[in-house]
């Protein structure tokens, strides 16, 4: 089955380059898809999707829009999925073309920056954060996971057929902050307190690798660098936590 080995070839990153296309996966995940604007190439499902009622409306819409839906077995499936449990249920869709220059920015404007954070999880969840936060855009720096990687696509819960998030390397950024006037912050344990700090009206916050945190590059580039005050028998937090924390703090 065509859509099959599609599935399968797009767990690979540069699959899913080649192509411009991604998996998402999950009952939650499909449904967020089917409400987005985004082209759906089609799904595959297990038999076992249309036992719940939640995954025959699932079905339903599918069929609705005329999205063809392949029905593969338990074992095919696994073969393709991401997950350790399954839904039993994915679907295959076009990435979103997005670009910096594109950005529609207003005079209070919130950009959040991933420098080379390498979860797929924590990728996924930190643009899930900034779009609760309203942040503009979510920009992804050479070493960061792959955006549009299942788990991150999972983990964003829809977010990603929402904010513009995207990839672009650190020269294309600085260009782009310099043109609209953007000030970068660095996020750094040792910074100083983001709560006092009095952030612009056009601000990107940049996090950075979990282990290693910033890159002398984006350290370079920030106009300032800033942490959160924690207690002494505390080392650090998850970059997401730590990223939600700091944007509330400097919301437009």
């Amino acid at each position: 089955m065509q859509l099959l080995t599609l599935a399968r070839d797009l767990k690979r990153r540069k699959a899913r380059e080649r192509r411009s296309q991604f998996v998402a996966e999950g009952v939650r995940t499909v449904e967020e898809l089917l409400r987005s604007p985004l082209k759906v190439r089609g799904a595959l499902q297990t038999l076992s999707l249309s036992e719940t009622p939640r995954g025959q409306a699932l079905l339903y819409d599918l069929a609705k829009r005329q999205i063809e839906c392949g029905v593969v077995s338990e074992k095919e499936f696994a073969a393709a999925a991401d997950t350790e449990h399954p839904q039993g249920i994915l679907a295959i869709a076009d990435v979103p073309e997005r670009t910096l220059s594109a950005l529609i920015l207003t005079a209070a404007t919130r950009i959040l920056v991933l420098d080379a954070v390498q979860d797929p999880g924590n990728a996924g969840t930190l643009v899930r954060t900034a779009a609760a936060l309203g942040v503009a855009s979510v920009v992804a720096l050479p070493g960061t996971a792959d955006l549009w990687n299942a788990k991150a696509v999972r983990s964003g819960v829809g977010a990603h057929f929402r904010i513009p998030a995207l990839h672009a390397s650190l020269d294309e950024l600085t260009l782009f902050l310099d043109s609209q006037r953007i000030e970068l912050w660095g996020a750094d344990a040792a910074g100083e307190n983001v709560g006092g700090a009095h952030a612009p009206h056009r601000l990107a916050l940049a996090v950075g690798n979990e282990g290693a945190g910033l890159s002398a590059g984006v350290r370079k580039l920030s106009k300032k660098i800033v942490g959160l005050p924690m207690a002494a028998q505390v080392e650090s937090l998850n970059v997401s936590v730590a990223a939600g924390i700091m944007l509330w703090a400097v919301r437009a």
